[in-house]
């Protein structure tokens, strides 16, 4: 596995190179390793992104708060030296050179309440930042687009609370099985329907060829926030039967939205991470990793090339490719670099490269992109039956097919390219020194 490290290695294969979209909370366009890559629009002009204007929108537009701000730099620096400790202790017992207090104090962060919010905030304002380091590795001309998409505290519980007062219906006979359920579900999914759509047309204004996706609900992840929607409607816990009807309905109809939102940028290739529930995606349901077009691709995450992380969703139907996910360094807010665990890490490894086929030959369309990828990837026995390829991403095979394509059919690139690059090495963190299960992995940002 090919690990980022401080000091990104830059090359770049041409003259153009790919404009990154990456929808997440935010990006730090002061880091030392990202300020040369960020899309700058000049003073003069404003994105019209089909009637909508916006004004100032220098380095990308903040769809959370509705204005020019890509991060919120009033958070860094109010977090506990402790939230950047504990993945610096835990690539530490990766590695095998964590020490018996070391291993303490992670099983005693691991498990307390008060620490694990801050660092779920932590992590929403590392997040974006962190993604965009591991997108535009090795491409130095890469533009990236920050869209702010998830807000830093995310409203959770409060939001549906306050979405249920304001639009308060009067009913004194609600059961559970009453479709007034149903009803506020899909208002809430069409309400997050409308800004995925907005984003959508504004990542086809700035033309994007790629765009990030590492956010998303599953089923397993929204359960309490249906149930409280539920309890708050009724006045009654939802049987798990019921909750779990309501969940798939709403994820479901969060998914017909997303259809939309793809749809609006069709010459952009997105790239969505699978999710990190350690699910089967074709059982449960999850967005916007289920929607399936032919401009997007989801991401299983790898430990290295040796395995499926535990923590992965998959599915043979659903998810396409792996890429490595598992204690990847990348870029966080401040100038600094920090290893973090997850799909959200493997989806941009998977954007990096579609940038780099990309800039191998600019008239690669998405479908043709995505082709590539899937057609040039290492084919491992532990991804059958859990990815639609059974591989992991190849970088180098995937670039030498793109940049072949120039002089010869795009199936005679990939032939040559399959036959004359190897597969990675097996390059992957010690797991024999801490279980898998016990990785310190965040869920996906969600708009819930």
């Amino acid at each position: 596995m090919k690990r980022l490290g401080i000091g990104l290695i830059i090359t770049s294969l041409n003259l153009f190179a790919a404009n990154i979209a990456i929808i997440d909370s935010g990006i730090d366009y002061k880091h030392q390793e990202l300020k040369n890559n960020m899309w700058t629009n000049s003073a003069s002009k404003t994105v019209d992104a089909d009637g909508t204007t916006y004004q100032d929108d220098t380095h990308g537009w903040n769809f959370a708060e509705s204005n020019n701000q890509i991060i919120d730099y009033k958070y860094l620096g109010t977090f506990s030296s402790d939230c950047t400790k504990i993945f610096d202790v835990q690539a530490k017992i990766l590695k095998g050179t964590a020490t018996e207090e070391d291993k303490t104090w992670y099983k005693a962060k691991k498990n307390d309440p008060e620490f694990l919010k801050e660092l779920q905030k932590f992590g929403n304002f590392v997040h974006g930042t962190h993604v965009s380091g591991i997108s535009a590795n090795q491409a130095v001309k890469a533009e990236l687009v920050g869209i702010k998409l998830i807000a830093t505290e995310p409203p959770g519980a409060a939001e549906v609370t306050k979405f249920l007062e304001d639009n308060r219906v009067e009913n004194s006979d609600l059961r559970v099985d009453n479709p007034m359920v149903t009803m506020f579900l899909t208002m809430m999914a069409e309400r997050q329907a409308t800004m995925l759509t907005t984003t959508g047309k504004y990542v086809g204004a700035v033309k994007s060829e790629v765009a990030n996706g590492s956010f998303g609900v599953s089923a397993t992840a929204v359960k309490p926030i249906v149930k409280n929607l539920v309890k708050q409607i009724t006045g009654a816990d939802p049987t798990e039967e019921e909750l779990t009807s309501y969940t798939n309905f709403f994820v479901n109809e969060i998914a017909k939205g997303c259809l939309a939102f793809v749809g609006a940028a069709p010459n952009t290739l997105f790239v969505f991470a699978a999710g990190n529930d350690g699910t089967n995606n074709d059982m449960i349901p999850a967005s916007p990793a289920n929607v399936k077009t032919d401009n997007t691709i989801t991401v299983a995450a790898s430990n290295g090339v040796a395995s499926l992380a535990i923590f992965s969703n998959y599915g043979e139907k659903m998810v396409e490719v792996a890429a490595p996910g598992v204690a990847i360094l990348s870029t966080v807010p401040g100038d600094a670099h920090l290893a973090m665990s997850g799909t959200s890490m493997a989806a941009p490894f998977v954007t990096n490269v579609a940038g780099l086929i990309k800039d191998g030959n600019r008239s690669l369309t998405p479908t043709s992109i995505k082709k590539v990828l899937m057609e040039t990837v290492d084919v491992k026995d532990f991804l059958k039956g859990k990815v639609t390829t059974s591989g992991i991403v190849n970088k180098d095979r995937a670039v030498k097919a793109a940049e072949l394509s120039n002089t010869m059919s795009l199936e005679a690139a990939i032939t040559i390219a399959k036959r004359s690059v190897a597969d990675e090495s097996a390059n992957v963190w010690n797991t024999r020194t801490m279980s898998e299960k016990d990785l310190l992995v965040l869920p996906l940002p969600s708009l819930f």
